[in-house]
């Protein structure tokens, strides 16, 4: 343990200690003594004096450093005083210590972390790293632990100290890695039981097959972003725009600014507790992560073999032996903290992660901690198109597309870029046999060889995380000419949405690209409500639902499958689609069940939303606006929600409908009403002019965590209806716009 983190500090902390100084008054004789303690309270104070933090009048942090390490210092620390639940949080899970502070119900999704995330590997990562990215790590974790050390009131719940190697166990930003992708239950099933029991598995007496996440029909909203690049040809002003637009779970990243002497400049969402702007931009360019349909990831079927109590599995012409390790998964519990052991096996693809019938599953994916980190803070600081390529070449960015615009007028898609070179004879969408030597991976696709678009005479292009043959309408990619794996997206009907905004348009502003972003068109209704429609006009005129849908089949015959908070059409809509999707019971898409309902279904289905919003609202007559609420009650990291608490009316809807703006939302067993956990969380328009960057952008609710503050619903209103507030990008925009100028805990 750090000798900063003695029982003789830990007293100190507890005498409300409110800032630097007044902690070295504390104890001037441990300074003097030339320790540790002094060695790491001198290097704080030397971040501290080279760091302002300016806080705007919305409460969004502008960082300046003298050095990139001093500016990654101020920005940890100005993300901890703002959320510093949050950011612990996402390392607690990073490194599969949830157990810790939740308990035995999070002891698998522990153990998936940790079957990746081993620490002794990540600090021998961390050891070899080069200089000026341990800087940065350390820099990292000298923010957060000076936080901890100024402010006493904060409890940490499993974090008391923060060490720098901790900055690699989630380095890449994305909200649900390749990681996530494991499912819970077939890894419990794998290795809840004993290794007799795996081998049965492996011997086809028992059929794991994986069950997708999150499956459960409460919550199906599909998780990802809108990206939208518009090149000057296309602009009133002939100046490049791009549209950041990330759907995630609601709070999940912090706005703000982290400007060094050393050329860093960059404005946007960071994810709680990373260093580097994740989606964003600085004076010369921006980029927007969207999740990507990608094959990064395979998984390997092992042909299992016992000899003398040892498990072997077999690989071209011989065998070679598992490799077991003993992982420890610590949990709280009432009586204190216990812990679980698992012998965890690996072939040389990866983990075991599951059994099917025919064998043991090992599951490959990209593992490049340190890459991840050095392109994700590289590319911040890029200053033109061949530089952000080149930051590319790392080849650590799995899971994301991007889009990308410039001052000089370029704009391009990017597709993800760690993609594995495989043969195209096997279907790559499917476990493969791991014992054929023919399924290794031979190296990465190039840049070249991936499906990318830069500067497309059409003068556009998106993602909504569907595929990329469709990211420059008619200039995009051919599909034809890459392998099969290179994506397994579809076209959603976000993304037929973002195509019908773009395409044959020449006076994009910053204006209108928010108003395309904010589009209210409803594409996944296209054909639901036609056929609704001609199911009533069919069905006879002694049919019991005939009169009583008679006065709902009309509104929605008229309607112009655009929301609104005014909209009843909206509202019977919503819950009949989401109505049909149900009782339909099969394969989910963007607009509805696969399978074609019958005539008696659809009309029963409006029947039983007409129902259910007179049950709840007292007519079915209520505008969508009663429905469908934004609402912010404390800092829990789980929502929760109260009807007779202040809630705010929201029109744009999920992303299932094809919404651009997303607002994944249902009602909960305490509600009536249905309140938004996911979906648009950060939005900015930038415009990229030859001389300077301008933008304007919202953040879900507003910046601070901790009910109560100024701005922790502060932007509330503007987030429920799109309404953008400038961006002070330069210090002369902060100038009569500025709360407070401090340096890091005074």
């Amino acid at each position: 343990m750090p000798a900063y983190a003695g029982s003789q500090i830990i007293k100190c902390r507890c005498l409300s200690v409110a800032a630097l100084i007044v902690y070295l008054t504390c104890f001037p004789a441990l300074l003097s003594t030339g320790g540790s303690v002094s060695a790491d309270w001198k290097r704080w104070q030397k971040h501290v004096n080279n760091v302002i933090i300016t806080r705007d009048d919305w409460g969004i942090p502008h960082v300046k450093g003298r050095t990139d390490a001093d500016a990654v210092f101020g920005a940890i620390y100005a993300q901890a005083e703002d959320d510093f639940n949050r950011v612990e949080r996402n390392f607690i899970n990073s490194q599969g210590r949830l157990a810790e502070a939740e308990g035995e119900s999070a002891i698998w999704r522990d153990l998936r972390m940790k079957i990746f995330i081993d620490p002794n590997a990540i600090k021998a990562q961390y050891a070899a790293s080069s200089e000026w990215l341990k800087r940065l790590m350390e820099a990292w974790a000298d923010g957060l632990n000076f936080y901890l050390a100024t402010h006493p009131e904060v409890k940490p719940r499993v974090l008391t100290t923060f060490e720098p190697w901790m900055a690699l166990t989630f380095s890449e930003g994305s909200i649900g890695g390749d990681i996530e992708a494991v499912n819970l239950q077939s890894l419990q099933e794998f290795y809840g039981g004993t290794a007799a029991h795996a081998g049965e598995a492996a011997s086809g007496k028992a059929d794991l097959m994986a069950k997708s996440e999150g499956s459960d029909d409460a919550d199906d909203e599909p998780r990802g972003s809108n990206g939208m690049a518009i090149a000057p040809q296309n602009t009133k002003a002939g100046r490049s725009l791009l549209l950041i637009n990330p759907h995630t779970s609601f709070f999940f990243r912090e706005e703000l600014q982290t400007t060094s002497d050393e050329g860093l400049n960059a404005y946007g969402a960071s994810t709680w507790g990373q260093f580097f702007i994740y989606q964003g931009f600085n004076e010369r360019l921006g980029w927007m992560h969207t999740s990507s349909a990608v094959d990064a990831t395979d998984e390997y079927i092992e042909t299992v073999v016992e000899h003398d109590g040892r498990y072997f599995y077999k690989y071209g012409d011989g065998e070679k032996p598992f490799i077991t390790k003993t992982i420890v998964v610590p949990y709280r519990a009432a009586s204190g903290l216990l812990e679980r052991k698992f012998t965890v096996y690996y072939t040389h693809f990866g983990p075991v992660v599951r059994a099917v019938k025919t064998g043991w599953v090992a599951y490959r994916m990209m593992h490049e901690p340190v890459k991840a980190l050095m392109q994700s803070f590289l590319r911040t600081k890029s200053r033109n198109l061949a530089e952000y390529r080149k930051t590319m070449e790392l080849h650590a960015n799995s899971s994301n597309n991007t889009l990308y615009a410039d001052r000089e007028g370029n704009i391009a898609y990017f597709h993800a870029n760690f993609i594995p070179r495989r043969d195209p004879k096997f279907d790559w969408k499917q476990p493969v046999d791991g014992s054929d030597p023919g399924t290794e991976w031979h190296g990465l696709l190039s840049f070249d060889e991936s499906p990318n678009v830069i500067n497309p005479p059409c003068g556009w292009v998106y993602n909504a995380n569907d595929w990329p043959w469709a990211a420059a309408g008619p200039c995009s990619p051919r599909q034809s000419d890459f392998p099969a794996y290179v994506d397994n997206g579809k076209q959603s009907d976000r993304g037929r949405h973002a195509v019908m905004v773009l395409q044959n348009r020449h006076d994009f502003s910053v204006a209108g690209l928010r108003d395309a972003a904010f589009d209210s068109y409803l594409p996944g209704f296209e054909k639901m409500i036609p056929a609704l429609v001609a199911a009533y006009d069919h069905a006879a005129s002694s049919h019991p639902l005939k009169a009583p849908l008679a006065e709902p089949v009309e509104l929605l015959r008229k309607w112009d499958l655009r929301w609104s908070v005014s909209s009843v059409p909206t509202s019977l809509a919503i819950l009949y689609g989401t109505e049909l999707r149900r009782v339909m019971a099969g394969p989910k898409t963007t607009g509805g069940a696969e399978a074609e309902p019958s005539e008696g279904l659809q009309l029963q289905a409006l029947s039983v939303a007409m129902g259910k919003l007179a049950a709840d609202f007292g007519s079915w007559r209520t505008p969508w606006g009663e429905v469908n609420r934004f609402q912010r009650l404390d800092d829990r990291i789980e929502p929760h929600f109260d009807d007779s608490a202040a809630s705010t009316p929201v029109g744009f809807v999920s992303g299932n409908w094809g919404s651009l703006a997303s607002f994944g939302a249902r009602a909960y067993p305490n509600t009536k009403r249905w309140y938004g956990t996911s979906g648009n969380s950060f939005v900015a328009v930038v415009e990229f002019g030859e001389h300077e960057v301008r933008a304007r952008a919202v953040t879900a609710a507003g910046l601070n965590g901790q009910a109560g503050t100024k701005h922790f619903d502060d932007q509330t209103e503007r987030y429920a209806t799109g309404d953008l507030r400038e961006v002070y990008f330069y210090p002369s925009q902060l100038k009569g716009h500025t709360e407070r100028a401090y340096r890091p805990g005074r």
